[in-house]
């Protein structure tokens, strides 16, 4: 692994630890997340609208242009929903 690639991977560790102290700082962030996610998952174009959606109601601010970190992000609210709509 390059020197570069080590530094993105850190990169998105450090950003998705600054959305985990958010989410444990305001709580009601997780329970908004997932209301996003329920209403944009089956969207065209889902991560751009759980992006945006997440972005206009939340602190949680996700720009335009999604880092690895923020991809991350949605995917696991995505992964989360879906597993929850697996139970019924």
């Amino acid at each position: 692994m390059s020197a570069a690639e080590i530094k993105n991977k850190e990169r998105a560790i450090d950003e998705m630890v600054l959305v985990l102290r958010k989410i444990m700082v305001e709580p009601e962030i997780c329970k908004k997340a997932l209301e996003i996610t329920r209403q944009h998952l089956n969207d065209e174009h889902s991560n751009v609208a759980i992006a945006d959606a997440l972005s206009s109601a939340t602190s949680i601010k996700i720009p335009v242009v999604h880092s690895e970190a923020d991809t991350l992000f949605i995917e696991m609210l995505k992964d989360l929903v879906r597993d929850e709509q697996a139970l019924y």
